[in-house]
């Protein structure tokens, strides 16, 4: 899963994006409110953890832009301001949830997890399609009854397919949203390949079918059609 954090307190942004991606988040940073606007019209989220004050811009001013044009992105508000008009003003422009800064961490992550279950699996830890099952509390995956191990990418992967079943997911799309800000070292999406067929595999080891269709010059798809 993946996480921007738009915070301008430098100590806290570093120890938010160590934290969670300790805790198997994918994490991108926006210290300023142009650098937040920037990576929201350029790429897609599954958290999005906004602190309202930043040095260039108000963070609740762009909850209505991710709400209209990203509408699966569940959003965090965290803040200094201990204010009911603030915390309202947000939930009411969609928010998901409010954190009053000083927080836990172990908190904020389960505040996401929740958020993440709530917006892509109904609420629920478990996520059944077909013969595949997939606790995301422990992060295990079941196919056929069986027992799948999947490295970490695999699972990511997995995760991906599932929350967007049956939509068109681009090499490109699929890359970044795996591996953030880091897939511009990369020269070529050829591992990309790599963790499709190995993902594909081990589904098919245990009896599973296979739900990953290649669009020729444009994509996949995780579809039974």
């Amino acid at each position: 899963m993946k996480i921007l954090i738009v915070e301008d307190e430098v100590e806290l942004l570093s120890a938010i994006s160590n934290y969670l991606v300790e805790a198997e988040f994918i994490c991108e940073m926006a210290p300023s409110f142009d650098l937040a606007e920037e990576k929201i019209s350029l790429y897609e989220y599954d958290i999005i953890l906004l602190d309202i004050t930043l040095p260039d811009g108000n963070g609740l001013d762009l909850i209505s832009s991710i709400k209209k044009n990203k509408f699966k992105t569940g959003i965090i508000v965290i803040s200094a301001k201990n204010s009911l008009d603030d915390k309202i003003s947000g939930l009411d422009l969609g928010a998901d949830d409010y954190m009053t800064k000083p927080f836990q961490l172990s908190e904020l992550n389960s505040r996401i997890k929740a958020v993440l279950r709530r917006r892509s699996f109904d609420g629920s830890e478990l996520i059944q399609f077909n013969e595949i099952e997939v606790n995301t509390e422990s992060r295990s995956v079941n196919v056929a009854s069986l027992p799948v191990l999947l490295t970490k990418k695999e699972y990511d992967l997995l995760m991906y397919f599932l929350v967007n079943k049956n939509r068109l997911l681009t090499k490109e799309s699929i890359a970044e949203h795996l591996w953030g800000d880091n897939i511009d070292l990369a020269d070529n999406f050829d591992f990309i390949y790599t963790h499709m067929n190995n993902l594909r595999r081990k589904i098919l080891a245990c009896g599973g079918n296979d739900y990953i269709k290649t669009v020729y010059g444009m994509g996949y798809k995780f579809t039974e059609k």
